[in-house]
Parts: structure tokens; sequence; C-alpha cells
């Protein structure tokens, strides 16, 4: 197994309106993964959803090799998806237990992001941030085909529903991108409740900052000084020290 040197931080809140979180996040820096989930807001159970996941990945094992890695990682989702869907069939016809996911995989010269719903991944490269995911939204498609812009998607009324989650549809799909890994690197995963309290250039500006206790306390605070009124999550991945081997 080889790993890049990685300093990670990890952070969650409810949030100002909400009692309870339905956010989770996993924060394995021994294997190279890192994850955002987000239960389904409306449906029951998304804690349950979202901790389930973090249950799965979390238990992988420290010694996994990199050919093995993203196998294992899909899955970990993939069983949580039978398990979810299993627990709500228990519970009633119209109950759905279901969450988004965002993971992240570092190994050697490589990264790869692995998701379903909008959560999303972005990356910092040289002082710029981009996007790495593409939401699994209603509003998203909307945009996609050019019936909305995006500043009309961020007001706009069907914005928090979503068209993918682990535990929904069967079976459950993650896209993926994968790519080479550079020292400097410095990766964001985090829930819709960021996104949507913040600006992606407050986002990349907050990210970068590196003088206070972290980069993922600093999103969450910023978050919160907005009255952030949905959970807010946020994982931030520094990648230095890549070793130019294949993935």
């Amino acid at each position: 197994m080889s790993l890049p040197r990685v300093v990670s931080w990890a952070t969650t809140h409810p949030g100002t309106k909400r009692s309870v979180n339905q956010d989770a996040f996993v924060d394995r820096s021994d294997l190279g993964v890192w994850a955002v989930a987000d239960g389904a807001g409306g449906h029951q159970g998304g804690e349950i959803a979202s901790g389930l996941l973090r249950e799965a990945l979390n238990a992988l094992p420290g010694s996994l090799p990199a050919a093995d890695l993203m196998i294992r990682v899909r899955q970990a989702v993939a069983s949580t998806h039978e398990q979810l869907r299993r627990l709500a069939e228990a519970r009633g016809p119209s109950v759905m237990m279901a969450s988004t996911v965002v993971t992240l995989i570092v190994r050697d010269s490589h990264y790869a992001c692995l998701w379903a719903g909008d959560s999303r991944g972005y990356l910092l490269r040289k002082g710029r941030m981009h996007q790495i995911t593409h939401d699994h939204s209603l509003v998203q498609e909307l945009m996609d085909t050019g019936a909305i812009t995006a500043a009309e998607a961020d007001t706009h009324p069907h914005a928090n529903i979503i068209t993918r989650a682990v535990g929904a549809e069967e079976p459950v799909v993650l896209d993926k991108i994968t790519d080479a890994v550079r020292s400097g690197d410095r990766f964001l995963l985090c829930s819709d409740g960021l996104t949507k309290t913040l600006s992606e250039t407050e986002i990349a500006r907050l990210l970068a900052d590196d003088s206070g206790a972290g980069p993922a306390q600093a999103l969450i605070a910023a978050a919160l000084a907005r009255n952030a009124s949905d959970n807010v999550t946020a994982v931030a991945v520094d990648v230095s020290g890549v070793i130019d081997t294949d993935c």
C-alpha cells in the first residue's frame, strides 16, 4: 500500500434551524478514503441512512491494496443500499430511507471520486477551485437542458429534489471521475447545506486558508454565521508528497 502524505479536517453541524443532523462523514486517512453522506431530506430515517454508510466505510480494513480499494468502496455502498431498502420495506410501502454520498479515494499518484446525489466534491489546485462532481438533482437536469440558469437554480422551488441516492432507486449507480493527483492539491467534500449557504468564491477562499483551526472548521463556521438552515458538513483533504506510480 502506498499513500501520499495527507492532512485532513472534518466537521459537521445540524445547522441553525434543525435539531437532528442527518449528515455523516468518514475520515479514513489511514486508508486514503473520505466521504460525506446526507440523509435525504424529508424521508424517514435519513440519519439512519447516512449513518449506515459511515459505518460501512469505516469498517473497511486499513490494509487494502490499491487494486481492491475502489471495489470494496463500491461494495460497501451497494450493501448499504440493499440494507436500507430492506429496512424501508419492513417499515411500510411508502417509506424510503436514503442518503446521498460522495467519496474520495487517494492512492499513489491518483484520485477517484464516486458519488450519488447532490453532495459535492471540489478540487483546489494552484489557487483555482472547480467542482469535480455533477449533481444528481432536478435543478441540475434543468440547467443541463438550458431550461433554467444557475442563478435561477438557487431559488428554484424544487431545489431540494435529488434524482439519485443510496437506498432509493434500484440498483444504485455511482458516477466516477479519476485523475492524477499533484502535491498541493486540496479536496473538499461537502453536503448541500454548505453549497446552498456559501458561494463558490467564499468556499474557495476558506478552503485555501491555513490560518485557523482548519478549512473544514472555517467553512462550517462561515455557514453558521449565515444562519445555515440545513445540516452542514465539510471534509477537506490536503495532499503532498505524491508518489508517481500507477494507482
